[in-house]
Formats: C-alpha cells, sequence, structure tokens
C-alpha cells in the first residue's frame, strides 16, 4: 500500500456501508458471547433477566469483544462486518497496517465517538476522508477498492 500509484484503486469507506460492517459484527460478537453467557450462567439464570455486574461485566461486556476486534484487527485489517463490505483499517500516513498502538487507540476511540450522541461516528458522514473521531484520534482511515466513489485516497 506504500505505493503512491495504489491510492488510485482505493476509496474512503463511508458512514452506511461503515453501519452495515458493524451490524454485521454486532450480530457475529453476540454469535461468541451468548453461547459463552449459557455455559456461564445458565438457561435458567439468564432467561429470568440477570443483569451481568462486576467482573462478569466487564468481562462480556468490555474485555472479550475489545479481544475479537483487536485481534481481527491485527491479523486482518478489518473485522468479518469490514471484510464483508471489502473494506480495511489501514495508517493514515502511510496506508500500511496500523501499529497495535493505533489499533488500541482506534477501540477506545469508540466510546469517545460514542459518548457524545455518536456524534464521533456520524462525524464518518461528513469528512472528506470518512474519518471517525476514534479515525483521527488513531491515525487510521477505512479503504475499499475503488466502486465508484469520487473521492482519491491520498496518504501523508
Amino acid at each position: 500500500m506504500n505505493d503512491v500509484n495504489a491510492t488510485t484503486e482505493l476509496e474512503y469507506t463511508g458512514f452506511w456501508l461503515r453501519v452495515w460492517a458493524s451490524i454485521i459484527d454486532t450480530i457475529l460478537i453476540s454469535f461468541v458471547i451468548f453461547p459463552l453467557l449459557f455455559a456461564v450462567f445458565g438457561k435458567e439464570r439468564l432467561a429470568s433477566g440477570v443483569m451481568l455486574s462486576g467482573a462478569s461485566n466487564l468481562l462480556f461486556s468490555y474485555l472479550l469483544p475489545a479481544l475479537i476486534v483487536l485481534v481481527f484487527w491485527s491479523t486482518k485489517q478489518a473485522t468479518p462486518g469490514k471484510m464483508v463490505i471489502g473494506a480495511r483499517i489501514v495508517d493514515a500516513k502511510t496506508g500500511g497496517a496500523p501499529s497495535f498502538a493505533q489499533q488500541l487507540i482506534r477501540y477506545v476511540g469508540y466510546f469517545i465517538s460514542a459518548i457524545p450522541f455518536c456524534l464521533g461516528f456520524i462525524w464518518v458522514g461528513f469528512d472528506k476522508r470518512k474519518q471517525g473521531w476514534h479515525d483521527k484520534l488513531a491515525g487510521t482511515v477505512v479503504v475499499r477498492t475503488k466502486n465508484g466513489g469520487n473521492a482519491p485516497v491520498r496518504f501523508e
């Protein structure tokens, strides 16, 4: 991706495609987490509407999803949802794979993007490089093979 000519083959991945990717990822993560919840807490306890708290909440609501996402970002530069839409996360300066530090900052940036009425995610729809706040914090962009987009991808 460091080749300048390769940038003409890419486009920034926009808001609605990223929404679809997030929906796909949420469904797939649920397929992993819900069976684990059943195994740990049992069918009766979950059916009664038990709320997770303490260590179990931290594990199943935050740490396990973070681990899943970071493993995919580290190995594929994308989550399964992004792979379905043909998108991947790259370093905004080089077009190469983001570092683990960038990936970690990007993941923490999700929470920052979500807190004020999800404005950090909505920002993708208005930004010329289609970066959410989490992308800006981490120095990443989400790109895919050109499919009709008109803004060329530029790496600094």
